[in-house]
């Protein structure tokens, strides 16, 4: 998701992955699957495949540990501050883990062409020889906006083409 922030020094963005369901939303979920679950391991139980059980609640740790990752990493953003004299990005989850500031005219943003149809390019900007992914979990629809900001604001963005894996 991209989205304008309010910007004294010039112009700000958020970038977000797409979050389709909040967290109390995964924890009903996990809870309903865990009411169905109990149902049917009392039933197995009761006729003596007591077995059932530990098999059950290790499918239970596991749903609830892949809701947990899937939750969390959603929880990602970027701040993009395009000024007139700098790029600034900063990266983190809940706070701001990483910062980069890159003077505008000695900077370049790469567009990676998707291997496959269905997936988003990705873009990097480029300083020197240091490459910064941006918005790396955005769909396709946000990476092509992204793209026309990046681009209205007279960004070069050049595209490549990566190698294709050698399977030797």
């Amino acid at each position: 998701m991209v989205e304008q922030l309010p910007s004294d020094d010039g112009h700000r963005y958020l970038l977000t992955p797409n979050r389709s369901m909040s967290w109390a939303g995964n924890v009903r979920i996990w809870l309903a699957l865990l009411g169905l679950t109990t149902v049917i391991v009392a039933g197995f139980t009761l006729i003596g495949a007591w077995v059932i059980l530990p098999f059950a609640g290790l499918e239970l740790a596991a749903l609830a540990a892949g809701f947990y990752y899937t939750a969390r990493q959603c929880q990602r953003q970027e701040v993009l501050l395009l000024g007139p004299d700098t790029i600034r990005l900063e990266k983190g989850m809940k706070r701001k883990e990483a910062e980069w500031e890159i003077p505008r005219q000695f900077s370049r943003v790469w567009q990676d062409e998707p291997r496959h149809p269905f997936t988003p390019p990705k873009l990097h900007l480029q300083f020197r020889n240091e490459e910064i992914p941006i918005g790396s979990f955005l769909n396709m629809d946000d990476t092509e906006t992204l793209i026309a900001i990046l681009q209205r604001y007279g960004i070069l963005i050049q595209k490549r083409k990566k190698p294709e894996p050698r399977w030797f």
